[in-house]
């Protein structure tokens, strides 16, 4: 394996390829099935090439530490807003996660409810297609839409139309205080009732979540802002129990869902918000649960790692009209079944002309999204 230093090794390998090519930035998402094949190991195209904190722009390579851009983003008190999730200590995987491989797999966090997901953010991207070709599309402000908008078309396609290079992100301020109210020991569906409640108010949630049995709701911005609207707010849901404040409360457990790590076998499903309690109900017994985005978002965790039990779970969320992804399992069954959600027929047929577009060999991370 050697690792790549520019876009035009990258666009060397990929042309230069005899077989199948296994993508790889900072190799802490080992999700979907597994690829056999050549590891075209990006990581070596690291660094910023541009941060212009009064444009909120900021334009990176695709192998750049998300750590890195954090850091940079700080120094101006600024952030990424879409607050990308990190599965190193859920998969148990080494590394570091790459700012690539968060727009290829739209990794989004809890702020998603209010600011939007990382392909809402992502302005420009440049990548090379399986028949080795280099392509850029977008640009580095938000009203540059000339052409196919290939940059919503890559968040999310796990790196199998194209290898990442590059991309280029709108950014945010920082806040200056943040609160959690904290309602405790609620039910899964008396706690989406409670964060619809929150979610339809005009005070601003920033996150909602339902984790070890509590419901989460959190506030962001200026310090009197913050206190306002959180006085208001518990003013507002006292009906839904007892409330609490706490100004510390880790939202990266929510974020990186933490407390599936014990599990064996965890899905990510998505759902309308009220059938979030409608999929744990429905999970097998002795499972543990966490719901984010106010009932949209469903991290459910078992031990029971067959393939009967995946199709199950796929088949009662599909019933719902969402969507159910095998985050982590053994490497056989992540083999064995459709780790993302099968698409009907007619999405399915437009995904196949696509990835035939873009690569026309077959040879970007193949199967790894299969059905």
């Amino acid at each position: 394996m050697t690792t790549l230093k520019t876009e035009s090794d990258v666009a060397e390998a990929v042309l230069a390829a005899k077989g199948p090519l296994a993508v790889r930035g900072g190799g802490t998402r080992s999700v979907g099935r597994p690829v056999v094949g050549d590891v075209l190991d990006v990581s070596g195209l690291s660094g910023v090439t541009l941060y212009e904190p009064g444009a909120l722009t900021i334009v990176a390579q695709a192998g750049t530490p998300v750590t890195e851009i954090e850091m940079t983003l700080a120094k101006e008190n600024q952030r990424l807003a879409f607050e990308p999730y990190d599965l190193k200590g859920l998969l148990g995987t080494k590394g570091k996660s790459t700012i690539g491989g968060v727009i290829a797999t739209n990794a989004s966090g809890p702020r998603r409810i209010q600011a939007g997901a990382a392909r809402d953010f992502a302005l420009g991207v440049r990548f090379v297609d399986g028949a080795g070709n280099i392509i850029k599309n977008g640009g580095r402000v938000m009203k540059n839409v000339t052409g196919y908008d290939l940059v919503k078309l890559m968040a999310g396609s796990w790196g199998t139309l194209g290898v990442l290079t590059e991309v280029s992100l709108k950014v945010l301020p920082a806040v200056e205080a943040t609160t959690t109210l904290v309602i405790t020991d609620r039910d899964p569906g008396q706690a989406v009732a409670a964060m619809s409640a929150a979610l339809g108010s005009p005070f601003e949630v920033s996150g909602a979540a339902w984790i070890d049995g509590a419901v989460w709701l959190r506030l962001e911005g200026f310090a009197s802002s913050v206190d306002y609207r959180a006085k208001a707010l518990g003013d507002l849901l006292i009906r839904h129990g007892d409330i609490t404040h706490d100004d510390g409360a880790d939202w990266g457990r929510v974020r990186d869902g933490a407390p599936m790590t014990a599990s064996s076998t965890v899905w990510r499903i998505s759902v309308k918000p009220s059938d979030g309690p409608a999929v744990i109900a429905a999970l097998p017994e002795g499972s543990q649960a966490m719901m984010d985005w106010g009932g949209g978002l469903v991290w459910a965790g078992c031990d029971t790692a067959d393939a009967a039990t995946h199709a199950a779970v796929q088949s009662r969320v599909a019933a719902l009209g969402g969507h159910a992804t095998l985050i982590k399992a053994p490497e056989a069954l992540r083999a064995a079944v459709p780790v993302f959600q099968p698409e009907a027929a007619g999405v399915a047929a437009l995904s196949a002309a696509l990835r035939a577009r873009f690569d026309p060999r077959g040879i970007l991370n193949p199967g790894l999204m299969a059905a």
